[in-house]
């Protein structure tokens, strides 16, 4: 018997990848939009005996209905593209702060407070001209996000306390603030402040070009823009960048690691609250602790899959409302239950970020006897 006994290779290795082409990026990702949809296509069969295709088409409609736009009605493709904005405001806001490593999960809060004192310039300050109490709208917003981020920075950069849990806890003060204001706010009783300024439309975003949602657009690219030159090109993306991989790094290259932290939070806070401004001023016209919705924790789906490449979440933010405005229209057309068609919408974002795993590992298979010294064919990794 052999005193040295080798050991087995194992069947199926993981290794990290050392990099993904965009090429690869893109088919793995068609790959894994299609396994979803067949997937969602079998579970659509099984369970309402529905076709597929006439389902599918449903989910398209939602978004993109032909027939309404060659009679010239565009709305359902201006309010996705309203929300697509608005989510991607808020993903853009999270980049920084993820890409520093800070589980920044307030973003909800955070836009809870820009929009609460949005709707508060509106009704104390309706006197005011409607551009310079936009003006005042939109500071007042940067400054209540920045200042709800900058709470959560602070503690971690002094006192090491966990960010998770902290800015959690944040979003929750933040939604019984915006209930005690709207008690404050509601001369009725109601607990409902209802549409502000209604009659006047002061504080609301003025349509440009004849469409309501353009600013908003406008205003998202502009913030992408930004944030993506920010974090690639100047000094301070640089220092997010080393204190994200290795705060002991970044301390022995001599960067100021609680400043970058605390300044850092401030800019995703600030960012966060403008979004609550945007969704005030330009979508709803009124606050309640519904306004943010869930787009704080949403846009962290956004962050994660574009890898912070703000120009990505664009199209990860349009999917993600595509996907959601779909099953409306499946519900509605075909009067499913609301858990069928968001399972059906659930099957396919699994399968989409599923793809992360496939862009950032290879699965390799053990070679056959006989041809280990040989390199792997190109199909052997995965």
């Amino acid at each position: 018997m052999s005193l040295h006994t080798v050991a087995k290779e194992p069947f199926i290795r993981i290794a990290k990848r050392e990099g993904c082409t965009v090429r690869r990026s893109i088919l793995v990702y068609f790959l894994g939009l299609l396994g979803g949809l067949l997937v969602s296509a079998v579970i659509i069969m099984l369970i309402t005996g529905l076709n597929p295709l006439e389902v599918y088409a449903s989910m398209l409609r939602g978004t993109l209905d032909f027939e309404a736009i060659a009679q010239g009605k565009w709305n359902k493709l201006w309010y996705a593209l309203r929300d697509t904005a608005l989510l991607l405001c808020i993903g853009v806001g999270l980049a920084p702060a993820f890409k520093m490593r800070f589980w920044n999960i307030g973003a909800e809060g955070q836009m809870l407070m820009g929009g609460l004192v949005s709707a508060a310039c509106m009704i104390n300050l309706s006197d005011l001209p409607n551009p310079l109490l936009l003006l005042i709208m939109a500071a007042a917003s940067i400054a209540a996000g920045a200042l709800w981020g900058f709470l959560p920075a602070v503690f971690k950069a002094k006192f090491g306390t966990n960010e998770t849990l902290f800015t959690l806890m944040m979003n929750y003060i933040a939604i019984q603030a915006v209930e005690l204001a709207v008690d404050i706010f509601d001369k009725k009783q109601s607990h409902s402040v209802g549409v502000i300024n209604l009659l006047t439309e002061k504080g609301w975003m003025p349509d440009l070009l004849g469409q309501d949602y353009l600013w908003n657009l406008i205003i998202a690219a502009a913030l992408a823009v930004c944030m993506y030159v920010y974090l690639k090109y100047t000094k301070h993306g640089y220092e997010i960048s080393v204190v994200g991989d290795s705060v002991n790094t970044a301390r022995y290259a001599g960067i100021n690691v609680k400043k970058v932290i605390v300044r850092t939070m401030l800019i995703s806070g600030a960012i966060c609250g403008l979004a609550g401004f945007v969704e005030v001023s330009a979508i709803s016209h009124t606050i309640s602790k519904s306004t943010a919705g869930g787009r704080g924790f949403t846009a962290i789906i956004v962050a994660w899959l574009a890898k912070f490449n703000t120009f990505v979440m664009a199209l990860i933010s349009l999917l993600l409302v595509f996907l959601d405005k779909g099953a409306v229209a499946i519900s509605s057309d075909f009067g499913l239950n609301d858990y069928i068609s968001q399972m059906i919408t659930g099957v396919i974002l699994f399968f989409i970020l599923g793809c992360e795993f496939f862009t950032g590992y290879r699965v390799i298979f053990r070679r056959k006897a006989g041809s280990a010294g040989k390199a792997p064919a190109e199909g052997e990794n995965a």
